[in-house]
């Protein structure tokens, strides 16, 4: 399966009429074979209150939605092949004179999205993928006037951008709470899929607080639904049956670039945060603790001796960061910020990241099974940072013996072809045995193991001692790999 941006470039519309074409011979080919009861059968009553029939039109809503989706179209630079590399050097020029091939000129290519109008006065809301290298931006709105647009900013990491169009009186999209949806909401997606016009979709809430890594990866909390979404819905709306945006269409999952009922939505809360930095200041700051952190798996929840699968394990701490200077060590799972449940890393990552640089927050960790709280106050991310920070650790093939790793303790040697430094202890992967316990618990060849079970290890007695002390839990390993640290887990071994 591959993930697809919804974005579309216009350039199958004949395939398009054909396809529709064929459709629309299918359905009025279904409608001959029809369901009939004779007089003595009488027709069947579904057994159901006034209030649980289903609404049977989105017309109104329909109406009072539409004129504020707009569509997007963008001009980008192309890159044409040289078609002679030497065209332009001197001898070659004497030798073929005017016949001399000359490159072409780079064609320009036209990009279409969607967008939402969510101010009067003509601030546009898309995806910063639909504008991403534009040189130039209009806006077609639904009466068939069309707007020459200024991007105001664009957000990479959570692929939002900000158009700006000169206009006055302009329809609207009011923001709903998008913390307030819930799965099996019924949402209407109105957007230009492939360019063909305007064109509004149903379906229900699939799935909240979905990750699919695709866009940057840094920020993502995606409302999943299942109305339909292709290339060209992108930036356009996620509306609830009220008429409120609660979301921006932003990916789909498809194997074939095509809408499988599996679609992406920016919610409209973390919409809402970006696109009021981005009008302001024409960028988005963001809060850091400065920790790595990864998501609790089962494996690692029963070696912290953890009741559920939750949280976010810090691996490791920035020096005389927020989290360092607030007391935050390496093993602590947070659980809460602002009594905020934090469910996984990624619950974690949009909080601290929808929070402004400065602000003191409070964290909740378990440590040793005890539960603190301390206050932080938040560092800023610097932007090259805005990335993802965790590492759940899967992948990799990485035992002494029975668990299928040969072990080496560091020696200077070593640490300098690993580029580890001197003050650097543990034991060192050199092999790592396909299909072993160690393979399965991700370990790599060249990962500094330091510690199990929170024992420092430094000789192969000191990993053998600590494992068997797991019994049949599996043993927590801190491993250093290039400049990251994380927690893994190693299963004992059959």
């Amino acid at each position: 399966m591959e993930n697809w941006y919804c974005r579309s470039t216009g350039t199958a519309r004949g395939v398009l009429i054909v396809a529709l074409l064929a459709v629309s011979f299918a359905a009025c080919k279904g409608q001959s074979g029809k369901l009939s009861f004779s007089g003595s059968q009488p027709t069947p009553q579904p057994n159901v209150s006034s209030s649980t029939i289903a609404q049977n039109s989105y017309a109104d809503v329909v109406s009072r939605v539409s004129p504020a989706v707009v569509t997007v179209h963008s001009t980008e630079r192309g890159r044409t092949a040289q078609q002679f590399p030497f065209s332009n050097d001197p001898f070659f020029r004497d030798f073929f004179g005017d016949r001399a091939p000359q490159q072409q000129t780079p064609r320009r290519v036209q990009g279409i999205g969607s967008g939402v109008i969510v101010s009067s006065d003509g601030y546009v809301l898309t995806n910063h993928h639909v504008v991403d290298g534009a040189i130039e931006i209009r806006v077609e709105t639904t009466d068939n006037r069309t707007f020459v647009a200024k991007l105001v900013g664009s957000d990479r990491p959570s692929d939002l951008a900000v158009l700006k169009i000169e206009a006055r009186d302009l329809p609207v999209l009011t923001l709903g709470d998008s913390d307030k949806v819930r799965v099996g909401d019924i949402v209407l997606a109105v957007g230009n899929p492939l360019g063909i016009g305007q064109t509004v979709t149903a379906g229900i809430i699939s799935a909240k607080g979905r990750a699919t890594g695709l866009s940057d990866g840094s920020f993502e909390d995606f409302l999943q639904t299942d109305a339909s979404i292709n290339r060209g819905n992108s930036g356009g709306a996620l509306v609830n049956t009220s008429g409120e945006l609660i979301g921006v269409n932003s990916q789909i999952l498809s194997p074939s670039g095509g809408s499988i009922g599996i679609g992406f939505a920016i919610p409209s809360n973390m919409s809402r945060m970006v696109m009021d930095q981005l009008v302001k200041t024409g960028k988005v700051r963001r809060g850091m603790i400065g920790v790595t952190i990864q998501s609790i798996t089962h494996d690692l929840a029963a070696s912290l001796n953890l009741p559920a699968a939750r949280g976010a394990l810090v691996s490791s701490v920035s020096p005389n960061g927020p989290g360092e200077k607030a007391g935050i060590k390496s093993g602590d799972v947070i659980i809460a910020i602002n009594d905020q449940t934090i469910i996984d890393s990624n619950t974690l990552r949009n909080i601290v990241a929808s929070t402004t640089p400065g602000t003191s927050v409070s964290v909740t960790f378990l440590r040793d099974g005890r539960e603190q709280k301390v206050n932080v106050i938040l560092a800023e991310l610097p932007a090259q940072q805005a990335q993802r920070s965790d590492d759940d650790g899967s992948g990799g093939s990485p035992s002494v013996g029975k668990f299928g790793l040969t072990l080496e303790p560091l020696t200077a040697e070593l640490a300098s072809r690993l580029g580890l430094s001197a003050a650097d202890r543990g034991l060192v992967v050199t092999k790592v045995e396909p299909g072993g316990s160690g393979a399965e618990a991700g370990i790599r060849e060249g990962d500094l193991i330091q510690e199990v079970n929170r024992q420092p290890v430094r000789t192969i007695a000191d990993f053998t001692a600590a494992q068997q002390r797991s019994g049949t839990r599996p043993a927590l390993m801190l491993v250093r790999r290039r400049e990251a640290t994380i927690y893994l887990t190693l299963r004992p071994a059959p």
